[in-house]
This record gives C-alpha cells, sequence and structure tokens, in this order.
C-alpha cells in the first residue's frame, strides 16, 4: 500500500486521532530551522548488529535524522563476527589511549574503524576495536565482564570526539550500556574544552533492563549505587554493582522512553523497576517519543519477502498470503478460517505464557489457527512446541530466531497477539498494520499508543484492546475479534484502518530534533521560561 495512494481526507483524519501530522503536510514542511551534528552510541545498529529492536531504531532513526538535514554518525563496538570486507569496514584511528581508572593498566589501547552504512550512505559508522573485549567475543552480550565492555565503549567514545574527526552537538545514548557516557561527561569531562559543550539524551528501550549480572531491586545496601559517587575503574569489582541505566538517568541532558504512555507509567512502582523514585524527581527532563518503522522497507506493494503484493486498493490479493502461510505451516488451508499470529521475543515481559493458557481455551472451543515465529526462554519454547503437539492440525510454531517468517506472518495472518505485561514500544504491532493483520493487544505502554480499540458502531479504530492482564479479559477481546471478522464488510474496515495508521520515522525524528533542541538550550544555559516560549512557538 504506497502511502502515496492515501488520500488526503483520510490522512487527514488518521493524523487527527493519532496526533500526528497528515501524509500530505508531513511532506511538504520545511526542514526544522536547527541542525544539529548527532553522534548516536549503542550496541546495535542494523544491518552490522542486530539482536534486538535497538539495532532497528538506531538504524532508521539515523536514516530519518540525515533526511531532515541532521549530520548523523553512530559508534559502536567492533565485534569480531563482523564481516570487514562485505562492509567495507577500514582503519580510521590506530592507537586510541582510552583512560581505565586503574593505577596498574592506566589505559587500554583501542583502534577505530569507519563504514558507510550500505542502506544510508549519508549516516558515518564508526567502530571501537580492542581485542580483548569485542573481537574475541563470539557474543554480543552476556559476558562476566559486560560492565568493563560497555564502560570502556563510553569512554572510548568520548576519546574518540576529542580526537576531532567528528564533534558532535548531540551525543544521543541507547540503553543502559551506554548509560555511563553521560555520568562521565557530568564528571570526568566537564571542563574539557570540547566534550563540556556537547549535551547528551539517554534513551530507554526498556527500563528493566539496568545493568548486568545482577537485579539491582535485590542488591545488599553494601552493593547499593547512588548513582552519583565516582565511576568505579573498569577492572575494579565494584563496576560490577554499578547501575549504568541509573546513572544514564542522573547525568543525561533529556531522558526519553521509546513511547509516551510508558513515559508516565514508569513513574509508578508497577512499571518502574525500583526506580520510580528517582523517575519522579526527574520527571521534569523525561519525555515519551513513540518508534516508527520504516515505511519504505515495510511496504506490502513492493516486499520481496511475501508471497504476493497488495495495497489498499488491491486487498483481495491478500489472501494469496494467508493461504501461502497455512502451506508453510502444514495447516489446512482455508481463507474462512480465523489465523492468529504471534512474532517476537518468547519473554514472560511479552505475555507469551497468558497467551499460550487462552489459546488451548480457543483451540478448544473454535475452529481456528495459530502461527508463531521468534525465540527465547527455552520453557516457553516447549510449551508452545506442546501446543502444537496437542493440535497439530490448527498450531504451527517456529520457536527460534527467524528474520524472513516474520513478514509472512504480517502479510497472511488475520490478527496478531500482543498481550504484553509491560510494552516500552512494541514494533510488531505496528509493523503488522502495515500489512493488514490486525493488532489484538493490551492496553499498556506503546501499545496503548499505536493501537486503538475498534468501535463498530462509528466504525473507528485500527485495532482490539484489553486492559487487565488476565485470561478473561484475553479471551474475551479474541473472541470479539474473530465474530468481526465473520462479519466481512465489517472486518475489511478495521483491516484498512490497520493499513491507513501512519507511524513512519519521520514524525519520530522530528520529536528527537525538540528534544535534541531542548537538552542544548539547557546546555546553553538558557532558562525554562525561555524554553517554554520556544516551545510553543514551534
Amino acid at each position: 500500500m504506497p502511502r502515496k495512494k492515501n488520500s488526503a481526507k483520510t490522512a487527514k483524519k488518521t493524523a487527527k486521532k493519532r496526533g500526528r501530522k497528515p501524509n500530505n503536510q508531513v511532506k511538504t514542511k520545511k526542514l526544522p530551522d536547527k541542525s544539529f551534528k548527532v553522534l548516536m552510541v549503542a550496541t546495535e545498529v542494523a544491518p552490522y548488529v542486530t539482536i534486538g529492536g535497538e539495532s532497528q531504531v538506531v538504524s532508521y532513526l539515523s536514516k530519518a535524522h540525515v533526511e531532515l538535514g541532521q549530520e548523523v554518525a553512530v559508534f559502536l563496538p567492533k565485534f569480531g563476527f563482523l564481516d570487514e570486507e562485505k562492509y567495507k569496514i577500514k582503519m580510521l584511528h590506530k592507537g586510541l589511549k582510552v583512560p581505565t581508572d586503574d593505577e596498574t593498566t592506566p589505559f587500554l589501547i583501542c583502534n577505530v574503524k569507519t563504514a558507510i552504512h550500505p542502506e544510508n550512505p549519508k549516516v558515518k559508522i564508526y567502530f571501537l576495536e580492542n581485542q580483548e573485549y569485542y573481537e574475541k567475543r563470539a557474543n554480543v552480550y552476556n559476558y562476566s565482564d559486560d560492565h568493563t565492555r560497555f564502560a570502556l565503549l563510553a569512554r572510548g567514545a568520548l576519546e574518540f570526539i576529542k580526537t576531532g574527526t567528528f564533534v558532535p552537538d548531540i551525543v544521543h545514548c541507547h540503553d543502559w550500556h551506554t548509560g555511563l557516557v553521560p555520568n562521565y561527561l557530568k564528571t570526568v569531562y566537564k571542563k574539557d574544552a570540547v566534550l563540556s559543550k556537547i549535551s547528551c539524551v539517554f534513551t530507554i528501550h526498556n527500563l528493566a533492563y539496568q545493568t548486568s549480572g545482577f537485579d539491582p531491586k535485590y542488591v545488599s545496601e553494601l552493593e547499593y549505587d547512588d548513582g552519583k559517587s565516582d565511576v568505579a575503574s573498569l577492572f575494579s569489582e565494584r563496576l560490577n554493582t554499578q547501575n549504568f541505566l541509573k546513572r544514564g538517568l542522573i547525568y543525561a541532558d533529556a531522558v526519553n522512553t521509546v513511547s509516551k504512555t510508558y513515559s508516565r507509567e514508569i513513574l509508578t512502582p508497577d512499571f518502574g523497576a525500583g526506580l520510580d523514585k528517582l523517575l519522579l524527581e526527574l520527571k521534569g527532563k523525561l519525555f515519551g517519543i513513540v518508534n516508527g518503522i520504516d515505511y519504505g522497507e515495510f511496504d506490502p506493494a513492493t516486499d520481496k519477502l511475501i508471497e504476493t503484493n497488495f495495497d489498499l486498493k488491491s486487498l483481495k490479493l491478500r489472501i494469496e498470503n494467508k493461504r501461502a502461510l497455512q502451506k508453510e505451516f502444514d495447516l489446512t488451508i482455508d481463507e474462512n478460517l480465523f489465523l492468529l499470529g504471534s512474532v517476537g521475543r518468547l519473554d514472560q515481559q511479552k505475555g507469551v505464557d497468558l497467551m499460550i493458557t487462552v489459546l488451548r481455551h480457543l483451540l478448544n472451543n473454535f475452529n481456528i489457527q495459530f502461527v508463531q515465529v521468534g525465540g527465547g526462554d527455552g520453557w516457553l519454547s516447549e510449551q508452545l512446541q506442546q501446543l502444537q503437539q496437542d493440535f497439530p492440525d490448527k498450531v504451527g510454531v517456529h520457536p527460534y530466531t527467524n528474520f524472513t517468517l516474520p513478514r509472512s506472518i504480517f502479510a497472511g495472518s488475520d490478527a496478531l497477539l500482543q498481550p504484553s505485561r509491560f510494552e516500552p514500544c512494541g514494533i510488531t504491532q505496528i509493523e503488522a498494520m502495515r500489512y493488514g493483520s490486525v493488532p489484538i493487544v493490551r492496553k499498556v505502554g506503546g501499545l496503548n499508543d499505536t493501537v486503538e480499540n475498534f468501535d463498530s458502531i462509528k466504525k473507528r479504530g485500527n485495532g482490539f484492546v484489553f486492559n487487565d492482564f488476565d485470561e478473561f479479559a484475553f479471551y474475551g477481546i479474541v473472541v470479539r475479534a474473530m465474530e468481526i471478522f465473520n462479519n466481512k464488510p465489517l472486518w475489511k474496515i478495521v483491516q484498512q484502518n490497520a493499513m491507513k495508521s501512519d507511524y513512519s520515522w519521520e514524525f519520530s525524528a522530528r520529536e528527537y530534533i525538540k528534544l535534541y533542541e531542548r537538552s542544548f538550550m539547557l546546555k546553553n544555559k538558557k532558562n525554562p521560561q525561555e524554553i517554554a516560549i520556544e516551545n510553543l512557538l514551534s
């Protein structure tokens, strides 16, 4: 469904409901007045390192920024599995001395290599190379010395800036792995002629992950980290008990989560992961900006990974993708059966345990189908495989990571299940809507910000939403969706509403630019009244 085919009237209505500019207005709006040089510091960026959703966010946001006139570079570790020939990675700076604050080994010697992003040539990529901590590791995460590895990344990024190769106005840090960047900026480098002028934005992709190797909620008083003491040396045992995410929150000039609802939820004990009181104190610099997707890549009209291309005007062709999906999972090929899908990490956060329980009731009572793709917790994988054994004609599962099957599920399933306990943003529901798979979600976090419960009277809404995390609520909303599915004219309306929803990265990028502007003004000592006035004028 090419976006340019949406009518102006439809775009205006959709934008008004979502609080976004209609597509036709976004396209003609001038570039932001302020152009920033932005250095993204992250552990993942597609296509180089793609473990979780962060990799897509960093990549697509960087692309959207350069299209809006910003100058963007990304700084990440040079992991050993990266193919230097494939990505044309070249040496840029040899012998970067990164301080460790350890008397015995005062410096670690690193290299900085560079590449041009294969999909976004205007985005510069810088890799921090170190044999011991990155090159010799088979995985990205889950090592006993992760604190040292990511403290090295933070300190290395700042020492790289000092070389003058790329001096940003804004350092944009992503998740706990980069939480020491703002900490070092405000303490160790506060008098540095270059670094002291740089403002820092810190993005929380998931507050539940604050550090590595232990849960800070259950740490002893002796190991408690107030977040304000000096950062321990890179080889100190004390570094292993310092909360990187907490320090990022305290020292960053601005903090955001990846949806507006989640930014409010984390101020409460239920969602705050032990940091709700701190976040309440920092509320003045906490914001929510919902993630988006790349509407060029995720386009059912051109996607080569799906069986048959289609758009809003050729929605009838979508049925071929449903048949192909049923065939792929060895299910009965019948377009009239309600086909549910699930894509993503097998994790209790995602409510997978609740989903499996409710599916048993649904499969016992209705002639429906279910397909799944995504790896994660072993016990959840086992339960899914047991579900398939119990309902072999109705269930197909692939409990492993896969990069092509999700598109088939988006394009072929009737509805996508996402009953999360909490959800900072969620991307799969947005991707599913793009392909006409109607999301069935819990009213939480970014799911609440992107999915509106369908009103069959007003014909409004792009999905189905339930409130309480329990079997009855989830079961009830799936049955409601199934009943509307059986009313083909009504189902077509909700399906079209989903496909018309606009969650492109351009809008989100503009919101980030506003956040950069705010943090930049704060760094340059503008008072709150000036900032408030300028925000109102913008």
